[in-house]
């Protein structure tokens, strides 16, 4: 069988699971599976052992690994596939592409879970026919994936936009979810800085028309007038446990964006901000459009 007829391979590291994908592209998914997110050895050794049945079954023409953060995505560095220092115990300084990929000797792509959502959202979602398109997911944390002309950001290190300082509503004075920052996105917005601010009351009695919805969807908007105002994406889908469990606040975010912007940019037509596509099948097919990069990238 030649390359072009074997499927490919992807790997989305999350912080509580890992989906393991192999599929020549969302309509043809040849089998998925998960392994729970544990400690770093037992983790890449239950990832070692799909992949290898998978290379013993039905082989694949290239591997995918989309990560949590932060890590390192610079080839010249020898910490290049590195998980660096995360939040998560024992995950720091984990090399995990380099690792994965060397038993099989095909192409490999490395990069942050929220770009390769973003690219699969390009190939087959919300971002079909664009360039530049961001892709924001609202969980536990605040990631964004932003593409400018064709590619996922890089310079000193990979789009950590969630740590944006934005102002604050002025009667919002509830803890943030931060540890670094009492006014970031991710501090304010995330799953994590919702619980911070309601204390001890579960989410889940928490009505549409509590402040602290407020709050969110202020914190949200002002991350996107950040990327009009910078990156200026042609369309932004925001995702995440957040948005699908409280979808009210995406239709709340796009007119407090234009407000932000207040006239002094043309912030393309509604829908601008909209849902992914692919829904919770963005992040399981990031690295699937990742390694399928890879495989074109390697033909003569």
């Amino acid at each position: 069988m030649s390359t072009a007829q074997l499927p490919v391979a992807g790997i989305e590291l999350g912080g509580t699971k890992c989906i393991l994908t192999l599929a020549h592209g969302p309509d043809r998914i040849v089998a998925q599976e998960t392994v729970p997110t544990q400690a770093p050895e037992t983790t890449l050794a239950g990832l070692e052992a799909v992949l290898a049945g998978w290379w013993r079954d039905h082989g694949f023409a290239a591997l995918g690994i989309a990560s949590f953060g932060p890590v390192c995505l610079d080839p010249a560095d020898d910490r290049f596939g590195y998980i660096l220092t995360t939040s998560k115990p024992g995950w720091s300084g984990t090399d995990v592409a380099r690792r994965l990929a060397a038993p099989f000797g095909v192409p490999m792509a490395f990069d942050t879970d929220v770009n390769g959502a973003a690219l699969a959202e390009m190939h087959w979602g919300a971002g079909q026919g664009l360039s530049d398109f961001a892709y924001v997911t609202v969980g536990t944390g605040v990631g964004v994936g932003l593409i400018i002309n064709g590619q996922p950001t890089r310079g000193i290190g990979h789009c950590e936009m969630g740590h944006i300082r934005v102002p604050r509503l002025a009667e919002d004075r509830a803890p943030s979810g931060c540890p670094f920052h009492d006014d970031c996105i991710e501090g304010l917005a995330s799953g994590t800085g919702i619980r911070a601010a309601l204390g001890d009351q579960p989410v889940e009695q928490v009505g549409e028309d509590h402040p602290v919805w407020n709050r969110v969807a202020s914190a949200i908007a002002l991350l996107c007038h950040a990327m009009v105002a910078t990156a200026g994406p042609r369309r932004i889908a925001i995702g995440g446990g957040v948005i699908q469990r409280q979808p009210h606040l995406l239709a709340r975010i796009d007119p407090l964006l234009r407000d932000s912007i207040a006239g002094y940019l043309t912030v393309p037509p509604a829908p601008y901000i909209v849902s992914p596509a692919l829904g919770d099948q963005a992040g399981p097919l990031g690295p699937i459009a990742m390694a399928l990069q890879a495989r074109a990238s390697a033909r003569p």
